[in-house]
């Protein structure tokens, strides 16, 4: 099976049918959503003499709202919303979602791609169709007209049903039609939806958040299904009209969660719940005196698990680097081969898979396309599949053989924080699993758990430092370039310590194997480009002080993240950021905050939305 994609950015879709007036639930919803980056807004509400009332607008949810006026001229109790982000079109109030057919009976809320839209646009054109925008998702609403129009007697479900038989690409769709006053269709391939069950009213939202003030209960839609609500019920179909049953789950999240909590940004909110989320990723897991870990979620697979020969770990972004220390923590610990690939080249390099092979996905949202690709790849292929997962009922928790949790509630920065903490946490704690069944001690065992429970509160030390930090950022907030360099565990560390300050600052970092600088980073070193060494004091401490003394001789100015206690270092640097010290292998839990912390007062000062990004968005749900 082949899969394709193309590279787009997930938008907002909320969707409800019930009792209620629609649109301040539809608006309180999309805001919920604000997070994830969008470009324009807009919502459809079926009023209830059948007549459709729309608006959209350029820019945030708020100028959408200047222009609904009177929120009383939108009384009715259907309707759908979308935040978009451009892909097909400008970002203009035409290309802006919802989308409607010729006749405007037909409206529709679109997350993805159609791939073929150009064709189906094609043919519809010469049937008649008038289309309005300069987007893919306008071509459903006409098609859903057109399959009407050739059998009048096809009612709106069947409709849509051989509508969304004829489009190729990703979709979450929301869809109402005016004829049919009483129905919500909801329809999910490639792209995550769920249904928020509510008392005689529906919800539809491409991510929980926006349910969360009025349900906990969800049905999280997979791939090729379609749902019809109605204020009555629901049902789900697959699109040869299979019924299919759904269980429903409770969402773990509270609103009060999701909101900022006092904090002035959500960055910073979720920095400070490091140590708390650590705690929820591994309490109940590590059973200290026996060195032994219990995943209740790979139990299923221990067998399997005992016969592996390599690890494959494949991920995205700050997960790909979470996944590179637990490269090293399984090669050194559990004495397995590991490798890690960057999710979106994996199927591309054609992957020579083995015999004993296990493959291990890491995503936060579990709906990372690149990364839900290469899981596919490897299940096509036989091989056993876990994941590391913090959304439950996400696309990767279904797919995967067996899995683990992080439990660290919702992660609204779009520059992921305490999410790639719990990852590594939980990737040490495999790692006792794995080396516990071969030739780890329960004395080693033993050693790593006790040194990972006193994690939470190594890292308040460091969270107590801010700042300190915060002051640091000022002295260094005049430069606009970085070199973030490390050595073994903490290679990973730079690169994201560098991802962090480009996300959110947008100046130029680069990380780099300390080893390499000298292999070409070094040639850009002066006075006006400055080094961060990620330097605690382990097994490679003294290659670190020599890279430092290399740049020290080229005028370059170091930032150096350094253990308590350590004296040495301050000769060779200009400024140290401490931490506690602990397992060389848990380094990175403690010496990534101060870097992230850096990163936040960075970006605040340079005045720039540290949780939103320009370019970016939370969940990147197509390739």
């Amino acid at each position: 099976m082949s899969f394709y994609w193309h590279r787009t950015f997930i938008c907002g879709i909320v969707g409800y049918i019930g009792k209620q007036r629609a649109l301040p639930i539809l608006l309180d919803g999309i805001k919920a959503l604000e997070y994830r980056g969008y470009d324009s807004a807009g919502f459809a509400v079926l009023q209830k003499n059948g007549a459709i009332k729309s608006e959209k607008a350029v820019g945030r949810v708020a100028m959408l709202e200047q222009k609904i006026g009177d929120p009383e001229r939108y009384a009715g109790t259907l309707g759908i919303i979308q935040s978009r982000w451009a892909t097909h079109g400008g970002v203009t109030e035409a290309n802006a979602h919802p989308h409607r057919d010729c006749s405007g009976n037909i409206m529709l809320v679109h997350n993805g791609i159609i791939e073929n839209y150009k064709d189906l646009r094609n043919d519809l054109v010469r049937l008649g169709h008038s289309f309005r925008s300069e987007t893919d998702t306008e071509v459903l609403a006409h098609l859903i007209e057109e399959y009407r129009n050739i059998n009048p007697k096809l009612d709106f479900e069947e409709a849509v049903r051989h509508a969304l038989l004829s489009v190729r690409g990703t979709y979450g769709f929301a869809i109402l039609d005016s004829r049919d006053p009483g129905v919500l269709i909801a329809a999910r391939n490639f792209s995550p939806l769920l249904l928020g069950i509510g008392d005689k009213e529906y919800f539809v939202a491409s991510d929980a958040s926006a349910v969360l003030k009025h349900t906990a209960k969800v049905v999280y839609l997979d791939d090729g299904e379609m749902a019809v609500l109605t204020p009555k019920n629901y049902t789900v179909y697959d699109l040869r009209r299979n019924i299919k049953q759904k269980n429903q789950e409770k969402l773990e999240w509270s609103l009060e969660e999701a909101q900022k909590g006092g904090y002035p940004h959500f960055m910073l909110k979720e920095i400070f719940e490091e140590p708390e989320a650590i705690e929820n990723s591994i309490r109940g897991r590590m059973i200290p005196k026996e060195g032994r870990v219990k995943l209740g979620g790979l139990d299923g697979v221990r067998d399997r698990l005992q016969q592996a020969k390599r690890i494959l770990i494949s991920a995205c972004g700050t997960a790909y680097l979470a996944g590179r220390v637990g490269e090293n923590m399984i090669e050194e610990y559990a004495g397995i081969p590991a490798e890690v690939d960057v999710a979106s080249e994996f199927r591309y390099r054609k992957p020579v898979f083995r015999d004993g092979d296990v493959f291990l996905a890491i995503s936060q949202s579990g709906e990372t396309a690149d990364t839900l690709a290469s899981l596919r790849e490897a299940k096509e292929k036989g091989i056993v599949s876990l994941g590391i997962v913090n959304v439950v009922g996400s696309t990767l928790a279904r797919e995967t053989d067996a899995g683990v949790y992080q439990h660290v509630g919702p992660e609204i920065g779009v520059a992921s924080t305490k999410a790639f903490t719990s990852q590594v946490a939980i990737l040490a704690l495999l790692t006792v699993l794995l080396g516990r069944q071969r030739d780890m001690s329960v004395v080693t065992g033993e050693r790593i758990l006790k040194e990972l429970a006193k994690i939470p509160d190594l890292m308040r030390k460091i969270i107590a430092q801010n700042n300190a930090i915060e002051k640091l950022a000022k002295k260094y907030q005049k430069y606009e370039n970085f070199l973030y360099l490390g050595r073994k565990y903490n290679v990973p560390v730079a690169y994201e310590g560098a991802l962090k300050l480009k996300e959110i600052s947008y100046v130029h970092a680069e990380g780099c194997g300390a080893g390499e600088m000298k292999h070409g980073p070094i040639a850009m070193i002066d006075k006006n480009f400055p080094s961060i060494f990620v330097a605690p004091q382990d097994s490679v401490y003294e290659k670190m002080i020599s890279n430092m003394e290399e740049i020290r001789a080229r005028g370059g100015p170091i930032l150096a993240i350094a253990t308590e206690g350590d004296k040495k270092i301050r000769d060779i640097t200009d400024d140290v950021m401490y931490i506690p010290k602990t397992l060389e292998m848990l380094t990175p839990l403690l010496s990534v905050v101060p870097l992230q912390l850096f990163a936040y007062h960075f970006g605040v000062m340079r005045g720039y939305d540290v949780d939103k990004p320009r370019n970016l968005a939370k969940s990147v749900t197509v390739e």
